[in-house]
């Protein structure tokens, strides 16, 4: 029993370690050079995690797809294309649009792996770069005028009993992302089609709607994000999503979800989403150089998979 614990617990306990050294490592930093430690600040991490917010739920989806063995390399421009698109609506039917906008890119994805059983990064990879084709032909290649609505500036930029709103949104996608992997039937369908596909099909479990499923949570999550994202700009612009898929991607990975499907627990991506987030933080703290925090932003992570990613197997 204690062996088969800490082989499920130890990606997320290795990744919240490394959160406490970050923690301490900038505290140290910021100690010795300024006097202060904004890092043990309460309004300073719920700054952070509002940023990180965005990031967060782009997390949320991407762990559903990954699960399945697959990615959805879509998020980017599905983000931007939501935002952009919201925007040129405005008024009441914006929020709406945006989500319209990614369910419908979900559907797209999903059909396109389950049904025409097209790779998902090949797939998905064709309709990022066809959303940003219709983004660049919506706005003539120039940035677009529209603004964001008074709701989208409300859930970016305002604060709920002391609590910043977006971290409220990140908080409500977790709980919604969490019950459905551990107390439905699509949770336990989701987790077995990623262990196996082919024998989740004999037993029953209708795989292909499985991983619409998990697509259209991961265009609705890179849609909800970019709504979040233009309140907090107060516009949308292109682009916007680009610095979201390789960090969405990482976090997972980090909070120890199987990169090939069928294994990863919610909570371990919340750490890894914590863990980089905090990274970010310390090294824009230090003035670190952009090449700086690639090389050392790197090595955080490939660091934490050399010490547990030899240890996870799919599961026969």
């Amino acid at each position: 029993m204690q062996i088969s614990l800490s082989k499920e617990n130890r990606p997320i306990v290795i990744a919240s370690l490394f959160v406490g050294v970050i923690l301490i490592a900038g505290t140290a930093y910021t100690l010795s050079t300024t006097g202060t430690a904004p890092l043990l600040s309460v309004n300073y991490l719920l700054q952070q995690l509002q940023t990180g917010s965005f990031l967060g739920i782009c997390a949320a989806g991407m762990m559903m797809v990954i699960l399945l063995g697959h990615i959805d390399l879509s998020i980017p421009w599905t983000l931007t294309a939501a935002a952009m698109t919201a925007t040129a609506v405005g008024g009441d039917l914006a929020i709406p649009t945006a989500l319209g906008v990614g369910v419908c890119v979900g559907l797209l994805n999903g059909i396109g792996v389950a049904w025409l059983r097209i790779p998902s990064m090949i797939f998905t990879l064709g309709v990022d770069t066809v959303l940003r084709g219709l983004m660049v032909a919506q706005t003539g290649g120039f940035a677009p005028q529209d603004r964001a609505t008074p709701v989208m500036l409300f859930l970016a930029k305002e604060r709920i009993f002391g609590v910043p709103a977006a971290i409220l949104v990140w908080a409500a996608v977790s709980i919604v992302i969490a019950t459905l992997l551990t107390r439905t039937g699509f949770g336990r369908s989701l987790y077995a089609t990623g262990a196996r596909e082919g024998a989740a099909y004999l037993s029953g479990i209708r795989t292909r709607w499985v991983i619409v499923g998990a697509f259209v949570t991961s265009g609705l999550c890179a849609a909800i994000a970019g709504v979040l994202l233009t309140g907090y700009s107060a516009k949308a612009y292109q682009g916007m999503g680009n610095a979201f898929l390789l960090p969405a991607i990482a976090a997972v990975v980090l909070g120890g979800t199987h990169i090939l499907g069928g294994k990863g627990r919610y909570v371990g991506t919340l750490v890894g989403v914590i863990l980089i987030v905090l990274l970010n933080s310390v090294l824009s703290i230090m003035q670190m150089p952009e090449a700086g925090r690639q090389i050392i932003y790197g090595a955080v992570i490939i660091g934490m998979l050399l010490v547990y990613g030899r240890n996870q197997r799919v599961t026969s």
